[in-house]
């Protein structure tokens, strides 16, 4: 029982370890080691069970790279995906912000007509305003 949960408890290890980790020991002896280490046997097996070992251990270590390369994909694609919505969100920054100081122009424009204008105005007034003198 504790021969188990200790395959598990090293398997969950396994399954944590980064590739370079892994890759170390892919050759068969390091492998026999590795199993003879995590199982605390050191009995003779099989050549049948020797060479299912083997297929399992083969099978986490391609399981282990798939992972691994998945991670990094996922992660050049987030990168890209946070490098597309950066550049996006700073273009529409800049739209808004120009947008914005035309208006500003518009309005600083239109004030300046309306005060000439209300100068016009008040001249006109004052000129057709019948004087008190007479």
């Amino acid at each position: 029982m504790s021969t188990q949960r200790e395959s598990s408890e090293s398997g969950a290890t396994r399954k944590r370890m980064k590739p370079e980790v892994e890759e170390k020991a892919g050759d068969a002896a390091e492998s026999k080691a590795v199993e003879e280490e995590e199982f605390g046997t050191n009995i003779a097996v099989s050549e049948e069970m020797e060479l299912s070992i083997s297929l399992i251990l083969e099978k986490i270590e391609n399981y282990t790279q798939r992972v691994s390369e998945l991670l990094e994909s996922g992660k050049t694609m987030l990168k890209e995906l946070s490098d597309e919505f950066e550049e996006k969100l700073i273009m529409i920054h800049k739209e808004l912000v120009e947008k914005w100081q035309e208006e500003i122009r518009e309005l600083r424009a239109l004030d300046a007509s309306n005060e000439e204008v209300n100068t016009l105005l008040h001249n006109a007034r004052y000129l057709l305003q019948p004087t008190r003198d007479h």
